[in-house]
């Protein structure tokens, strides 16, 4: 009889002794989820942001060379062979591509259309170069970068199609 109490004391101490620990073990599994979920979350949506603005990216890229291909065409051989204003160049052609995939046009900034010796040719070659930045705004949190705007930048040269026969690039 003095055995079988020591034995439910033992018992009885034991299952108390699982129950703590099952406890202290919730406890642990809570803190190990308050660590992971927000790190987990910010690497989801950091990669979510780190890809759109790289789509973004592509996008501008894709439109400074659609304005390029147009801006390098000369209008007319009777005319002078003229290349079109840097005005309708954005509006026609840069635009409509950032319209299309989502962006606002009225962002762009620092745009330019240039007239010059492109680099890294030889012979010297005239093109033109189309350069503007489009302002992304990163919203990811627990981060420094959370509401923050980096401004990614673009440009593009292309050859003028009828260089003219003086040499010069104006």
């Amino acid at each position: 009889m003095l055995i079988s109490r020591r034995l439910q004391a033992l018992l009885r101490n034991r299952s108390r002794l699982l129950r703590r620990l099952r406890l202290e073990d919730a406890a642990s599994q809570v803190m190990e989820f308050a660590i992971v979920v927000p790190v987990s979350a910010t690497l989801m949506v950091g990669t979510f942001w780190i890809g759109r603005t790289f789509s973004i990216y592509h996008t501008i890229t894709r439109a400074a060379r659609e304005g390029t291909k147009y801006a390098v065409l000369t209008n007319c051989a009777s005319c002078g062979n003229v290349l079109p204003l840097s005005s309708d160049v954005q509006t026609n052609y840069v635009n409509p591509v950032l319209t299309s995939a989502g962006l606002d046009p009225s962002k762009v900034r620092n745009y330019g259309q240039t007239k010059r010796w492109l680099e890294n040719t030889n012979p010297q070659q005239c093109g033109v170069m189309v350069k503007f930045t489009y302002p992304v705004q990163l919203n990811i949190p627990f981060t420094t970068w959370n509401a923050s705007t980096i401004n990614v930048s673009t440009s593009v040269q292309m050859r003028v199609e009828n260089q003219s026969a003086d040499g010069s690039c104006q």
